[in-house]
């Protein structure tokens, strides 16, 4: 399912103007690359010491302020199937991946007074 996210992504390029990418060629000097959001793909919103987020807190406190009541808590789980995730981007021939980072991840209570060493080991295996 996460790769049918990448696919769609490409067919809004060829229905929005850009004509039939599949008999475009690319120079061989270029790379395709991908982008996620943290919110939008870790999920495990409460665990190894990750704290609440604005977002946790604003979909928590009021399921009905997003569509369907949808949330981040699970997401994509690639929190949990990273690995995974970046066998698909090695097969789809990805050479550059953009992420961001979940702050209350690495910083729980929003400060650097306190470091959180499983959010730090967390995007070093992803980089």
């Amino acid at each position: 399912m996460r790769v049918l996210g990448l696919v769609l992504v490409c067919s809004c390029l060829v229905t929005s103007g850009f004509g039939d990418i599949s008999n475009k060629t690319f120079p061989e000097t270029f790379k395709f690359g991908a982008a996620t959001a943290a919110y939008q793909v870790e999920g495990a919103w409460n665990e190894d010491g990750k704290r609440e987020s604005i977002w946790d807190k604003f979909v928590h406190e009021d399921p009905t302020r997003v569509k369907d009541q949808l949330n981040g808590d699970v997401a994509c789980d690639s929190y949990h199937k990273w690995q995974e995730d970046i066998e698909l981007l090695k097969e789809l021939g990805v050479k550059l991946y953009r992420f961001s980072i979940s702050w209350p991840r690495i910083l729980p209570n929003g400060t650097p007074n306190k470091i959180n060493q499983a959010g730090i080991d967390y995007y070093r295996k992803v980089t």
